[in-house]
């Protein structure tokens, strides 16, 4: 193929009938493979009619929705650089992302179109629709009258084909660069390694603003030529009830758990389902025993990153291996990963030490930021993840912490010198800590833990308050306590592993 062009590999897969259901959606709506072939022509011809640099980002903020998906295929499609962004984004959030980003077009919701238009027009972006959940918005209205016809732009392998916004522990977020070849390679290696065969049917239940459900996910079920039966919200009934026409299924560890809270997950249920898969957070040994009893499935755990699309999985096939919990199971094909000491030494099997990576789905590197570039690669080339891990006598890969005190929650990214910049921030705050503590829905969830200026009150309730109106509700802090003073050593350093254990209990 002369064409890298990401969005022409998925189209070649679409089946030669192409009046077949595609997407069917929990409304009851179906799409055919026709319909997003020429939906995404129409949206690709509207973006080439808006006479946009080469490399034009294109910056999206809008709930869940089939053509929210036809968006992100036509950008491909017509050449530029798709920039999903969390829909629980709020202000200061997305001015940091399109003052960084400068984005050529911006498309939001409609609700949020007078703040983010504002935003949007005082950086210098030309271009910004709406695109509802519900099929309506101007970026539809103005596609309609656009050609369904459109060639495929021509793409090399190393152009950029998305930037995904991952917050690093200084709380400045970085645009990680995903190539055409990235995110294509990545996607033929799961295909096989995870045994997509005709007929497969996936359950897609994910948000659509990150690797997880847009690309894993997506790509997965469009270069099988497979259906997709689309919940714009996660509905534990309503996915169990699908599990009956479908055999794949991707999910986070709270979508597990608050699956098996009901009753009609049985076993008969999941009869015809093949693989469930899980990612974005580790899963509790418990979630992982309690499935397997319930339904006589084995989840796949697998690990990946915003900058490398995935990087690992347990065994799908039998005789690669039994699917062993508290595991992400071995280094994909064509993925190297090796666990080094704090000398850079590589160690052997079973010690600890940082995870490092290459491979063809390894990122291009840091929007704008080459000097964060060349920290985060080592000299021979191998990205350093910052996650802490080993590799056990058997070759499984295991997580046993993360060196940049991420907390994950739900599946989503939380970072806590992010949290901590804004509260210290607040009137009377001298300083905070955000600790992350088990939660048995969500995994884990943050704990701020503040003190006061001299002579100042600071109020509990309203630091979280205060937070909501700035953050994305996954960032906010569950409890937050005022304390006199922050635990330290000697070296002055906030010891956040006595806040982590005084806390451990909260929830469980």
């Amino acid at each position: 193929m002369n064409n890298h062009n990401l969005f022409a590999a998925l189209r070649a897969a679409f089946p030669t009938d192409l009046d077949a259901i595609a997407v069917e959606t929990d409304d009851e709506l179906c799409y055919s493979w026709r319909d997003l072939d020429r939906a995404t022509a129409m949206m690709a011809n509207l973006l080439a009619s808006l006479d946009l640099p080469a490399g034009a980002r294109v910056a999206v903020q809008v709930e869940k929705s089939v053509e929210a998906m036809m968006l992100y295929l036509a950008t491909l499609r017509a050449g530029y650089v798709f920039l999903p962004l969390n829909t629980a984004y709020q202000s200061a959030e997305i001015e940091y992302f399109i003052g960084n980003a400068e984005p050529a077009v911006v498309v939001c919701s409609p609700k949020n179109f007078g703040w983010v238009s504002k935003i949007a027009f005082q950086a210098g972006t030309r271009n910004v629709f709406t695109l509802g959940d519900d099929r309506t918005g101007s970026l539809l209205d103005r596609a309609a009258v656009h050609s369904d016809v459109h060639e495929p732009a021509a793409k090399a392998a190393d152009d950029l084909a998305a930037i995904l916004y991952t917050s690093g522990t200084t709380g400045r977020s970085k645009g990680a660069m995903l190539t055409h070849g990235n995110m294509l390679s990545n996607a033929q290696v799961l295909k096989d390694y995870w045994g997509w065969q005709p007929g497969d049917v996936l359950v897609h239940a994910l948000p659509i603003f990150h690797v997880h459900g847009l690309f894993v996910a997506i790509h997965g079920a469009l270069l099988n030529g497979s259906k997709m039966l689309w919940f714009g919200k996660f509905d534990p009934r309503g996915a169990i009830a699908a599990m009956r026409r479908a055999t794949v299924f991707m999910g986070v560890p709270t979508l597990y758990v608050r699956m098996l809270a009901e009753p009609s997950l049985t076993r008969e249920a999941v009869g015809s389902m093949r693989l469930f898969v899980a990612g974005s957070a580790p899963l509790l040994p418990e979630t992982f025993n309690a499935w397997r009893e319930r339904t006589g499935h084995t989840i796949l755990e697998r690990y990946g990153m915003s900058e490398t699309v995935m990087l690992t999985s347990n065994p799908y096939r039998p005789e690669q291996g039994e699917r062993r919990a508290g595991t992400v199971g071995f280094p994909l094909p064509g993925v190297g990963l090796r666990i080094v000491g704090d000398d850079g030494r590589e160690l052997p099997q079973g010690e600890i030490g940082g995870i490092q990576v290459r491979g063809p789905n390894v990122f291009k590197g840091y929007w704008r930021m080459p000097e964060k570039t060349q920290e985060e690669f080592t000299a021979d080339g191998w990205f350093k993840t910052g996650d802490v891990g080993l590799v056990d006598e058997r070759g499984y890969a295991r997580i046993v912490g993360r060196s940049k005190d991420l907390i994950i929650s739900g599946g989503y990214n939380v970072y806590p010198a992010e949290i901590e910049g804004y509260i210290n921030e607040l009137p009377g705050v001298a300083e905070s800590a955000l600790v992350g503590v088990p939660h048995p829905d969500f995994g884990e969830v943050g704990v701020a833990v503040v003190t006061a200026r001299p002579g100042a009150t600071v109020e509990p309730d309203a630091v979280i308050a205060t937070l909501k109106s700035r953050l994305a509700n996954f960032k906010i802090p569950k409890r937050c306590f005022v304390v006199d003073e922050l635990p330290r050593n000697t070296m002055g350093k906030v010891q956040k592993n006595l806040l982590r254990d005084q806390h451990k209990g909260l929830f469980t």
